[in-house]
């Protein structure tokens, strides 16, 4: 918007002030989210039949629980009529209702679908399609930027389809990409090799629809706020170019519904299954802030893979998980129930007349806390561990393309890449340590020193070739590198590199011998005194070259620690982590123990010893620290916290009357502690 310096009279100096206000209207929507603490809210859902009154009581409601955000699917089909004519009447209630009580909205694109489906559509289907669909942003985003309540927009709900759709626009946009693609340098040595053109047009296909999403959105409100929310994270992360999507986005979310997306864990890991979908989304965030777009508010009756209803303790949990993790809120899904279809009556946080459920309460009890605190929580950052667990999209999409039926083990089907990394991350949380979680494309491999980082290799039977020489110059520089099954079997086509020349042998100190079934757990005996570390599965036996050996079976050796340069690789081919996972996570965490003692980081909080069935999350504000400590073990604890000095605790937030003094907490089961540490 162009004012001009010359302004003479009356009408000038009015729209001088006009614009002046309009400036000011689109800075306080744009409000960093950085800058602001994390923000508790739910989804309303807008439905025809609703009334004005009912629509203003839930936005009512949520002002006085201390919810501050929302979110509501702008369907398409309820405001653009037969006749071609478009009618916001019902969801400019909402707007308004939520500019009454101050509440913002994000307004989540829905095109036109058919009434039965639940989540959208994730690609258009044609042309004309297309060009349906940037008519409704054209409609819908120049009519509701108006409104003081607009916090900007999600731009498709849950992308991530798991396969290409059989469709001729994707078909077409396939066949002009893959006519675009150059031979590789890198060629798996001349043999035949497999191709994964569909899984790569994948990750770029759903990056190109959200560029092209943000693209028609600015063309009516520049600048605004845009998000979107992944889904099934465990499941369909190989699909996400979360580093592309920093440059497209405002913030990052994604959904996390215990129904639908934590089918890899028990309902007593489901903090732990949050605490990972989080650290994945924290990860792929980098620079950009993120929050948890969707979190199962009520109860899911015939929708949903597994039937349940979160306690108000699990609401606790999974907000204080998100808000620990380091992100900037949680939005449930929903606040209302929805009254017709798909859904009708299910995963609300309030009951049919309108009052508030006990997980309402309890959401509401985090707010208070928050903004309580807003100073401390806004200016929280995670603290860092030095520890990463790395996954490739390869591994997943190898694991995946030669599955071919038969006798069934975790870490031979689908989901044994990712149940590995889950593993590792499951025992370090029983240690209370923070780690990350991330696709290897996000790891900083650039820095000039190491010392004191550690990267877990768990399973991940892919490890593409531009990473060979990255991964040697991360251990050159005084990096810990733990290795376990079979990592780096195939290369990115699937090619056997252990066969056809091993690119890590003068990394991993060796090669393999092969592999060998050795059952569902077996044990790889470490060490002197020996450490009876479960395996699963594959026993490889090693060829080794250069290395120390730490295991032996039968005169071969099969584990082993390689010097390189500044740092060591711990190399254990055999599934310890899924072995850990089945048989319980003691022996893992004392080999962790002893492999982590390298972390020199001052500001490390860990548990003095492993407690089951708990986790610890910690930021950093200011001079004060904050500890998100949960128990799932079904016991009331006592438990020691190890601290990087002497510090004062004071208890923010306690579900279950828990305290604590010095470094000792008294926590009960299912209990949710956040603590405040200072001098």
């Amino acid at each position: 918007m162009k004012i001009k310096t010359r302004l003479k009279g009356f009408n000038n100096s009015f729209l001088l002030f006009i614009g002046l206000s309009f400036c000011a209207f689109q800075a306080a929507k744009a409000q960093p989210m950085q800058n602001l603490p994390p923000m508790i809210g739910a989804e309303i859902f807008i439905e025809p039949g609703q009334s004005p009154e009912e629509i203003d009581s839930w936005y009512r409601l949520m002002k006085e629980q201390g919810l501050s955000i929302c979110r509501i699917r702008m369907f398409e089909t309820y405001m653009h009529k037969p006749d071609g004519t478009w009618d916001f009447t019902l969801f400019d209630y909402a707007y308004k209702a939520a500019e009454k009580y101050d509440i913002k909205v994000w307004g989540n694109l829905f095109p036109a679908t058919e009434f039965t489906d639940v989540g959208g559509f994730k690609f258009p289907r044609s042309n004309e399609h297309l060009a349906s669909i940037a008519g409704y942003i054209k409609n819908l985003v120049t009519h509701f930027k108006q409104y003081k309540s607009s916090y900007g927009w999600v731009l498709i709900n849950e992308p991530g389809s798991g396969k290409l759709p059989d469709e001729a626009f994707t078909k077409n946009k396939f066949n002009e990409w893959r006519s675009k693609q150059v031979a590789p340098i890198y060629n798996s040595n001349g043999y035949n090799i497999f191709s994964f053109d569909e899984e790569r047009f994948l990750v770029e296909y759903n990056t190109w629809f959200l560029q092209w999403l943000k693209d028609e959105v600015y063309k009516y409100d520049p600048g605004s706020h845009l998000h979107v929310n992944n889904h099934a994270i465990f499941q369909n992360v190989a699909e996400y170019n979360f580093t592309d999507w920093r440059n497209i986005l405002t913030s990052l979310g994604g959904s996390a519904h215990a129904s639908w997306h934590f089918g890899y864990f028990k309902r007593n890991q489901y903090a732990v299954a949050m605490s990972a979908n989080c650290e994945i989304i924290r990860s792929g965030a980098g620079n950009i802030p993120w929050l948890m777009t969707e979190i199962q508010g009520g109860n899911n009756t015939y929708s949903g893979y597994d039937a349940m209803c979160p306690t108000k303790e699990e609401i606790n949990q999974w907000l204080w998980t998100v808000i620990g993790s380091g992100g900037k809120g949680g939005i449930f899904w929903t606040l209302n129930p929805r009254a017709s279809g798909f859904e009708a009556g299910e995963w609300a946080m309030i009951d049919f007349q309108n009052k508030p459920s006990d997980r309402l309460l309890a959401a509401s009890s985090v707010a208070k806390t928050i903004n309580a605190n807003q100073q401390l929580f806004s200016n929280a950052q995670l603290v860092e561990s030095g520890i990463n667990i790395l996954y490739t999209r390869e591994s997943l999409w190898t694991e995946k393309k030669l599955q071919t039926g038969g006798t069934h083990y975790d870490g031979r089907d689908i989901g044994g890449v990712m149940k590995s990394c889950l593993s590792y991350f499951e025992a370090l949380g029983e240690m209370g340590i923070q780690c990350n979680l991330k696709e290897i494309d996000e790891f900083d491999f650039s820095k000039a020193d190491f010392k004191g980082s550690t990267i877990i290799l768990a399973h991940q039977v892919s490890i593409p070739s531009r990473y060979w020489k990255n991964l040697e110059y991360f251990v050159s520089k005084g990096g810990k590198l733990i290795v376990d099954g079979l990592t780096a079997y195939y290369d990115e086509h699937a090619h056997c590199i252990m066969k056809t020349g091993f690119p890590f042998e003068k990394l991993f100190g060796g090669n393999i011998k092969e592999f060998k079934l050795a059952g569902n757990v077996f044990d790889v005996a470490l060490g002197d005194p020996k450490l009876l570390l479960p395996g699963h599965c594959w026993r490889g036996i090693i060829d080794n070259k250069t290395a120390t050996p730490i295991a032996t079976d039968s005169g071969e050796i099969i584990a082993t620690r390689n010097k390189f340069g500044n740092g060591e690789v711990v190399w254990i081919p055999s599934l310890i982590g899924l072995g850990g996972r089945i048989q319980g996570y003691e022996p893992l965490v004392s080999f962790l123990t002893s492999e982590t003692s390298n972390i020199t980081s001052a500001n490390l909080f860990r548990f003095k010893n492993q407690q089951k069935g708990m986790l610890m999350k910690t930021l950093k504000s200011g001079n004060a620290y904050i500890s998100v400590v949960i128990n799932k073990s079904n016991a009331f604890c006592k438990v020691e916290i190890n601290l990087p000095s002497k510090l004062k605790p004071t208890v923010l937030f306690a579900d279950k009357q828990g305290v604590v003094e010095n470094t000792t907490l008294s926590i009960a089961p299912e209990e949710t502690m956040v603590i405040k540490w200072n001098n």
